[in-house]
């Protein structure tokens, strides 16, 4: 959160919905022209994989801002995982919506 907020100090904002004891948290960056809608989802120990729900939450999310496109971002707590730079990957899905989704596991 506090290198978005570096980025949005020359001019933007950044908007944050808490889903206190839901495990997620929407964010959206808005700078100049460009609406960044983010989707967060932590992946904790003896829970499936939060990247269906994230995907859901995320058309909701991007429905409401008219968007096309946006971010989900998995932090996965899980134990006994390597390294976080041996395991951090980015892909290109598609939501069940049909918009084009960028998915960051960490």
């Amino acid at each position: 959160m506090a290198f978005l907020h570096r980025v949005v100090n020359g001019g933007g904002t950044l908007e944050r919905e808490y889903a206190i004891g839901s495990g997620r948290m929407d964010i959206c960056l808005r700078y100049g022209t460009v609406i960044l809608a983010m989707e967060l989802k932590v992946w904790r120990d003896k829970n499936p994989d939060p990247i269906k729900e994230g995907l859901q939450q995320l058309d909701k999310y991007l429905s409401g801002l008219s968007l096309d496109t946006g971010w989900l971002v998995i932090f996965d707590r899980r134990s006994g995982l390597p390294p976080l730079s041996d395991r951090t990957t980015t892909e290109n899905v598609i939501s069940p919506a049909g918009r084009e989704i960028i998915v960051i596991r960490g």
